[in-house]
């Protein structure tokens, strides 16, 4: 699998649709904890739609989440970020 560069530390990279209610979910929990990311919709970006293709056996499942460590996370609950991001995962 070919991945994107990853997001600084202590941020992540989220790639979303604007449809997609559990991306909108994820950003109001990442906002309310003050935890960086960059967004981007893989309606809008087909080599990031053809990595999250690439992550999640052939589907543009979203929120899918790229960690500073090059980890990649499938609609994870906030607490998985927060532990992804602080090594505890």
């Amino acid at each position: 699998m070919s991945t994107p560069t990853p997001p600084p530390a202590g941020t992540i990279t989220m790639y979303s649709t604007t449809w997609c209610g559990y991306c909108r979910r994820l950003k109001t929990l990442l906002d309310r904890e003050g935890i960086g990311y960059t967004e981007i919709n893989i309606e809008h970006d087909e080599a990031s739609a053809t990595f999250v293709e690439q992550a999640n056996g052939g589907n543009q499942t979203v929120p899918t989440v790229l960690f500073p460590d090059g980890s990649v996370i499938t609609n994870p609950m906030l607490d998985q970020v927060k532990d992804q991001l602080t090594g505890a995962a």
